[in-house]
């Protein structure tokens, strides 16, 4: 490293954990296996650094993204027992190397096995919930908040879009107490308008790609005359880590992501070459990729340093620097990554770098002149292409459509209620917010499993549409037993209340109608 004198501004890392709604939607090698694997290979070893890190009294180490959808999955008491089944697997597979010759494989899986089981009974069978808490609560980490099921919102219809971000924030507050004013917006997807119905939710900050704010992304900024403000991903940094084309993940020594042993599933090589097949790469060596580890960690902290003097000197003032990756890289993606998190989080202060959060940098001033932030993402091209472009076209299509549907008879079932709470109403919109889930686009314009992703997407808008028949033709009794039936499958949110949503278009929830459970009317 280059200097340890301090430098001036301040780094900020935020992370964004998600996952789409998985549980019952099959298993291999799309559905429940992806929770499962981004489970014991990041969020497990994610919140054990960071608990570490508390323990020695460590704080303000990053802003932590949760979207309701994902915790909802790591409280789930389905996803809770067949997690810990996944487990006992894993340590099978690996004592299953070790039996078939694969002795090195197998030992080092078998580790990682226990030590994650261990874990998982002891801080995790009570769900997710209360690990986060605990960070939360130790202020650790500043929780940000979300939508329910990661809508991209620029595309949603206006009223379901508030009603899945207040209920979103709701949410956080059931689960861990408190109500998140900040935000990261699913796919960081903005446009004009939306600045608004963040300050009316409670949202003073959230998260937008670089390019949003022209690559100057050293303050955060006020947008269209609000007192809510942006702050950018800066790519200079970021893409240090990770970036479409390169970063530390692609390094020699580093484990191999995309290459399996097929007969235990486990993944044997280090990623030796980018032209190098599979089955030609070297063997996997936990201790020189510890040495990598220790390399880019030296790298990351001299770019950031470096990135500090030369904007804080370019704007005259103090600059803010804030990476943003998603959680799933480290661990799932980059097997080292945890590691290589741990080490940042010690070694940043150490060489002089002040480490503090989105929620500390406002508190800070760390805020520039406003900005008329326009359309954008952080996609492909920085704008809306992945969830608006001509390969999603038809689901474009399916998701207007579905929120019509929906609403248009939820509106028609509110006029003719009693006032009560209706499953069938509840269910209906529970599946109009699983099929506008912005990962179904994402997968298909990717080529990831995009025939999962247009299957789920349909499968949800078939929901809608029999439970919304039924009810136009007068089969209350067809429509319930529909409603509960897809219930069976996708439950998750069990408090959602259909009569919280805007049914009168006024932007505001119908007055008198408020029911306890893990979704909460806004403060």
């Amino acid at each position: 490293m280059t200097d340890s004198r301090a430098v001036p501004g301040q780094f900020t890392l935020v992370l964004h954990s998600h996952l789409p709604w998985l549980a019952h939607h099959g298993r291999w090698p799309v559905g429940e296996e992806w929770l499962y694997q981004s489970w014991a290979a990041s969020y497990l070893p994610v919140a054990r650094v960071l608990a570490q890190l508390a323990a020695e009294g460590r704080s303000h180490l990053l802003s932590f993204g949760i979207t309701p959808v994902l915790a909802a999955q790591l409280d789930d008491p389905h996803a809770l027992a067949a997690m810990h089944h996944w487990l006992g697997n894993w340590q099978m597979r690996a004592d299953e190397a070790s039996m078939a010759g694969r002795t090195d494989l197998g030992r080092y899986e078998h580790g990682l096995a226990v030590a994650a089981i261990e874990d998982f009974e002891v801080r995790w069978r009570h769900g997710g919930s209360p690990v986060w808490r605990e960070l939360i609560d130790a202020e650790a980490i500043e929780l940000l908040g979300g939508p329910l099921a990661h809508p991209f919102q620029p595309l949603l219809d206006p009223r379901l879009r508030s009603f899945q971000l207040r209920e979103g924030l709701a949410d956080a507050r059931h689960r861990w107490g408190r109500r998140p004013t900040g935000l990261w917006a699913p796919e960081c997807g903005f446009t004009p308008g939306m600045e608004q119905g963040y300050a009316d939710a409670g949202v003073t900050h959230f998260m937008v790609d670089g390019p949003a704010l022209r690559g100057d992304t050293t303050l955060g900024r006020p947008v269209r005359g609000s007192d809510v403000l942006a702050f950018g991903r800066d790519l200079q940094v970021s893409y240090r880590v990770w970036s479409p084309k390169s970063g530390y993940p692609g390094q020699s020594h580093y484990r191999d992501f995309h290459h399996y042993d097929h007969d235990t599933g486990l993944k044997p090589a280090r990623v030796t070459g980018k032209q190098v097949a599979g089955p030609d790469k070297a063997p996997y060596d936990p201790a020189a990729a510890a040495r990598s580890v220790r390399r880019d960690v030296a790298d990351f902290v001299d770019t950031v340093r470096e990135r500090l003097l030369s904007e804080s000197e370019r704007i005259g003032r103090p600059a803010l620097v804030v990476a943003a990756f998603d959680t799933e890289l480290f661990g799932h993606w980059w097997h080292e990554g945890p590691q290589w998190l741990e080490q940042v989080l010690r070694a940043l202060p150490e060489a002089g770098v002040t480490v503090g959060t989105l929620a500390d940098a406002r508190a800070a001033g760390y805020v520039g002149s406003p900005v008329d932030l326009a359309d954008s993402s952080w996609g492909s091209g920085k704008d809306w292409r992945v969830w608006a472009g001509d390969q999603v076209r038809d689901l474009v299509d399916l998701n207007a459509e579905v929120v019509r549907t929906a609403l248009d008879t939820l509106d028609k079932m509110a006029a003719q209620s009693d006032g009560l709470r209706d499953p069938m109403a509840d269910q209906l919109l529970r599946e109009a917010v699983l099929a506008v889930s912005s990962d179904w686009a994402f997968m298909v314009s990717k080529d990831s499993a995009a025939g999962y992703a247009r299957d789920r997407a349909h499968e949800h808008a078939h929901a809608v549409r029999e439970i919304a028949a039924a009810v136009a033709g007068g089969q209350l009794a067809k429509a319930r037993q529909l409603a509960a039936g897809w219930y069976a499958a996708d439950g998750f949110f069990p408090a959602l209340d259909a009569r919280r949503l805007d049914v009168r278009g006024t932007g505001s929830p119908v007055v008198g109608h408020r029911s306890a459970g893990v979704t909460e009317g806004p403060a």
